[in-house]
């Protein structure tokens, strides 16, 4: 999984977190203070913050914070925020504030232990790649000259958000979501959230949800993907979302999220990694 990391200078190479992907998720080694051995986290931009397992908080004897709702797929529970925990991947400096939430159930979908998860926090004002084929996360000095697509990138109450067309209709905002081992999942009938509470609210998909399954065509900018296995909603998932974009679709390129400069872009494998 995780060997040493390049420090990254000016002009000089990225910062490399590698990762291993499996059963379509980012899996990282994660060294916490208090802790003897590694933790297994996942890359989760869908998450708005980064979350630390209640059972892993409390075999390391961390003091809980203040008890919050989080709002998960379809779902609301309880955790603890914030919870501050000093943590690195590959000597990276993983954000301070962890939400303490417990993970059972998705360690069960996962068929081993999740000790947490890095959020959407971890891409803040960073210019992030993940490369599929290499298994390499980079952090950049700056974004690459040229794309294959450049797509916009929205980012609100720390949630990333790009612009989907599914089946020849216009774009949508879904959210961008290495934490969704599928390719597409997709509200039919999305409408912009009505409300009047401006407040933060703490997002984490967590659940397991039956849905439909549809073969769609999916459109990135002017990338097209047709027989996309696509999870479809009658409702949705997050609140003015009209879903999620995940792996399935994202591992076939280098993807970098571009923060400072809000657009996320893709470039397709060479060959050779093919």
């Amino acid at each position: 999984m995780l060997c040493a990391v390049v420090v990254q200078m000016m002009g000089g190479p990225a910062t490399e977190i590698p990762f291993d992907y499996r059963d379509g998720l980012i899996w990282l080694k994660v060294r916490a203070e208090g802790a003897s051995e590694s933790l297994d986290f996942l890359l989760d931009s869908g998450a708005s913050v980064s979350v630390i397992d209640l059972g892993t908080a409390n075999r390391l004897g961390l003091k809980l914070g203040s008890r919050v709702a989080v709002r998960g797929v379809q779902t609301e529970t309880a955790g603890h925020w914030p919870q501050r925990l000093n943590a690195s991947a590959s000597s990276v400096a993983l954000p301070r504030d962890f939400l303490a939430l417990d993970l059972q159930k998705l360690s069960k979908a996962c068929a081993c232990r999740v000790d947490g998860l890095v959020g959407a926090d971890f891409f803040r004002d960073r210019v992030v790649q993940v490369d599929f084929a290499a298994r390499i996360i980079r952090l950049l000095a700056v974004a690459p000259a040229k794309a294959d697509e450049s797509l916009p990138l929205e980012i609100q109450r720390d949630v990333l958000r790009v612009p989907v067309a599914v089946n020849g209709g216009k774009p949508q905002w879904m959210r961008l979501d290495t934490g969704c081992a599928s390719a597409l999942q997709w509200v039919s009938s999305a409408r912009p959230a009505t409300t009047t509470a401006t407040r933060r609210r703490i997002s984490v998909g967590l659940a397991e949800v039956p849905v439909a399954m549809a073969s769609t065509t999916v459109t990135l900018g002017k990338l097209r993907f047709d027989e996309v296995p696509t999870g479809v909603h009658g409702k949705q998932i997050f609140a003015g979302e009209a879903g999620l974009l995940g792996n399935g679709l994202l591992s076939q390129f280098i993807v970098t999220v571009d923060a400072p400069n809000k657009r996320l872009l893709l470039v397709k494998f060479p060959a050779a990694s093919r």
